[in-house]
């Protein structure tokens, strides 16, 4: 399969995500059939893609001279798109679910087409059980938005052949995504795994009243979030070394590091806590609309990228 010329890429799920894949692969001049059983499907998908063609112009990821956003097909049926290149899944995110779109696309697509699943936790072995050809099927899970967030985690399944993955990272590094390759299969892949070990603390701190839920907030995106949209918690705790680079962190702050380990919060999303958890989020936005929110948060996504890589990261 080749990246460099157009390919007809079958998109289950035009939900967030599966709207945000369209946008970026019609701008990359790709042909797309959307499968969706919604009626409202397709309008909303179209006004999602004509939302997002500014922030990827700006981004320039429109590929050739193309002024308007193309449209996508959009069929009801999986059994409709017979005719597909690629695959990218976003289907509900339970087992039974993602085997039930697997054995539909098998019927219709090609054994050499790659089905990408995304999921936030289940597994590409666990998804591909059953499957006529499990070596074409491996989880490539995105960060919403996708046409916007360039990581693309890729896990292979046991049945999972190396192919299979090259031929899926040479797709995403033509979409002009990062494509990470996770070594091991476990829930949550990794971005997941990470973020929720941030996000229990943060609801622990919530909830033990340590701070509001918008000093939380506040917090990582003026504190380490900055630090963390250019490197990771590896390569900053080097820098944090000086001269002595990450080994000498961790001698001289490792053990403060297991200290604060110690004493993370295991919380239990209880009523009572997701009624503060909520009522403290409605209280940070205010007066915010959430549309101008989400316009304000991707027009930052933009700029933030192109500064990354006038930066060199």
């Amino acid at each position: 399969m080749s990246t460099t010329v157009a390919l007809h890429v079958g998109i289950v799920g035009a939900g967030l995500i599966g709207q945000s894949w369209a946008a970026l692969c019609l701008a990359r001049g790709h042909r797309v059939t959307l499968c969706d059983p919604r009626p409202a499907a397709p309008a909303e998908t179209a006004d999602f893609v004509a939302r997002a063609w500014p922030h990827l112009e700006a981004s320039g990821l429109i590929r050739g001279h193309q002024a308007a956003p193309g449209a996508a097909q959009f069929v009801q049926d999986v059994a409709e798109m017979g005719t597909v290149d690629y695959v990218q899944e976003n289907g509900p995110d339970r087992i039974d679910a993602k085997r039930d779109i697997i054995a539909a696309l098998e019927r219709v697509v090609d054994a050499r087409v790659v089905i990408a699943s995304s999921t936030s936790s289940l597994m590409a072995s666990d998804i591909a059980a059953g499957a006529r050809h499990p070596g074409r099927i491996l989880v490539a899970h995105p960060m919403n938005p996708p046409h916007l967030v360039p990581m693309v985690e890729l896990v292979a399944g046991r049945a999972t052949t190396p192919d299979t993955v090259d031929r899926a990272e040479a797709f995403y590094r033509d979409l002009e995504r990062v494509p990470i390759r996770v070594k091991k299969e476990v829930p949550g892949h990794l971005a997941n795994r990470l973020t929720a070990a941030l996000y229990r603390e943060a609801v622990h701190i919530a909830a033990e009243g340590i701070a509001d839920v918008a000093a939380i907030d506040q917090a990582i995106s003026a504190g380490p979030g900055m630090r963390w949209a250019l490197m990771g918690p590896h390569l900053i705790y080097h820098l944090g070394g000086g001269a002595g680079g990450y080994r000498h962190y961790l001698e001289h702050l490792g053990p403060t590091q297991e200290a604060r380990w110690r004493e993370l919060g295991h919380p239990v999303l209880t009523e009572a806590v997701k009624t503060m958890l909520i009522e403290g989020v409605e209280a940070e936005i205010g007066s915010q609309d959430t549309d101008d929110l989400v316009r304000r948060r991707d027009a930052a996504l933009v700029a933030m990228a192109r500064l990354k890589a006038d930066n060199g990261f």
